[in-house]
């Protein structure tokens, strides 16, 4: 899994980032590639680091082959730069991870793996539909996996030295994958950091807790087909201590874990703990926890969300962001969750009408449209 810990402390606020797509950080697939370009000084570095490559037991062989065409990602820095933008709250978590329109398709999702997912549960003893919920977060079922090769972009990140040791131990990793022979070196990709699979594993976590499930003798998470990455992932959440038969949590009405004020509050225990190792997050947790129990069956959260720190509940921003799409300030979608798109839109709108442009949404704004 792509293990946060190592990139964000994340308790309470969610954090949205540049590299985003949807819930999780991936990359879509649908993205155009990154194109590496010229740099004499990250070629130097490269023929460095195959020395260092070669005295940690990587073979000669697969240096040639995993490192061919290795290249310069100047994108993938850029991305790394522009992690936190915009905090948002639970409730636009939940709006991204969990909305009635994933929710529809995480049940087919659902449906279409159950038998393989309830074979992953009786091996490992994680419910099928908290593996699913973590497929869901992190790559929207398969949809969005990462189409950027690992090798390169985990060898620039190693290269620019912000985070060097921690990704050049990942550039490790992903060339010992390519040496046991559980992919090759065209399939080996991932997110912009090398979150790689349905269930986006770095490559660190990769060896250490990825399964063969399927029993063919490696251990794919990039196939069309989920099992591998789906059981690695109950694997990782069984060696991380999920307690068999009870529960991650759940809504209760008073106590307990409020991440929004006046918002719902959960009962959580060891479970929510261990979701928690997959991804050091309380929104993460708790969304993959909702979207589990939606995709069983479930119905939504109780305790409604008040309106948020300028006076609009989630329907007034829904109706905030259609309103200025119909008036040709295009916001990106209508989810309630006003992201950069949704700000640049109102602060586009201000400007037509001779307001300050803030960016900051109103009631009396909301009323202006009309």
């Amino acid at each position: 899994m792509f293990n946060r810990r190592h990139f964000l402390a994340l308790s309470g606020a969610f954090t949205l980032q540049a590299c985003s797509a949807g819930g999780g950080v991936s990359a879509s697939s649908a993205e155009p590639a990154m194109r590496a370009v010229p740099n004499p000084a990250f070629d130097a570095w490269v023929d460095g680091f195959k020395a260092r490559a070669l005295s940690q037991g990587i073979s000669a062989s697969t240096l040639q082959a995993g490192m061919r065409g290795v290249g310069f990602l100047p994108e993938v820095i850029e991305r790394d730069r522009n992690q936190t933008e915009f905090k948002r709250s639970f409730e636009d978590y939940l709006a991204i991870v969990a909305s009635e329109e994933k929710i529809a398709a995480g049940r087919v999702a659902f449906a279409r793996q159950r038998s393989r997912l309830n074979a992953i549960e009786a091996r490992y003893g994680v419910p099928a539909n908290v593996v699913c919920a973590i497929w869901g977060v992190e790559s929207n079922f398969g949809a969005r996996r990462g189409n950027i090769p690992v090798v390169s972009s985990t060898a620039t990140l190693a290269f620019d030295g912000r985070r060097g040791a921690f990704f050049e131990k990942q550039l490790i990793a992903a060339l010992r994958i390519l040496q046991s022979g559980d992919t090759t070196p065209d399939k080996l990709v991932g997110s912009w950091a090398g979150a790689m699979g349905h269930t986006q594993f770095i490559p660190t976590s990769y060896q250490l807790f990825a399964v063969d499930f399927t029993g063919d003798g490696r251990r794919d998470i990039w196939s069309e087909d989920p099992s591998d990455a789906l059981a690695s992932t109950a694997a990782y959440l069984a060696k991380s201590g999920w307690q068999r038969g009870q529960s991650w949590g759940r809504e209760v009405t008073s106590g307990g874990l409020q991440p929004d004020p006046g918002g719902p509050r959960f009962a959580v225990g060891q479970n929510f703990r261990a979701i928690k190792r997959y991804n050091n997050s309380d929104n993460y947790a708790l969304g993959v926890g909702h979207l589990a129990d939606r995709l069983a069956g479930g119905g939504p959260l109780k305790t409604p969300f008040g309106p948020d720190k300028y006076g609009l509940t989630i329907d007034q921003r829904k109706r905030l962001q259609t309103r200025l799409t119909a008036r040709g300030f295009d916001t990106g979608g209508a989810d309630g969750v006003l992201g950069p798109k949704s700000q640049a839109a109102i602060s586009a709108y201000q400007r037509s009408v001779g307001l300050e442009a803030t960016g900051n949404p109103s009631p009396a704004l909301l009323a202006s449209l009309g």
